[in-house]
């Protein structure tokens, strides 16, 4: 079986079609994998993993705390999440 993989025609059949596209898809995944595992690498190496990963489940929670937010019935009170926040923080710091 032979395929054309010269930009001179347009044509192509389907199923060549659907070969470029499943393999620019399993290229683009790979590049975006090896990229992930080097950043990932980096990360490792780092003396304030731990610290990183305690800001990263911080962020995590507050993202989920303002997705909740923005699908509820009815948004709390803004300063009563100010204050919830403020007393979660100061019991953080204390504790």
């Amino acid at each position: 079986m032979t395929m054309r993989t010269d930009s001179g025609g347009r044509g192509g059949g389907r199923d060549e079609q659907a070969v470029l596209l499943v393999a620019g898809l399993a290229d683009l995944a790979a590049s975006t994998l090896g990229s992930a595992l080097g950043t990932v690498r980096g990360l490792l190496r780092r003396s304030d993993t731990a610290q990183l990963v305690e800001d990263a489940e911080q962020d995590l929670l507050a993202r989920g705390r303002l997705a909740l937010d923005r699908y509820a019935a009815s948004p709390p009170a803004h300063l009563e999440v100010l204050a919830r926040h403020v007393l979660e923080r100061r019991s953080r710091e204390d504790g």
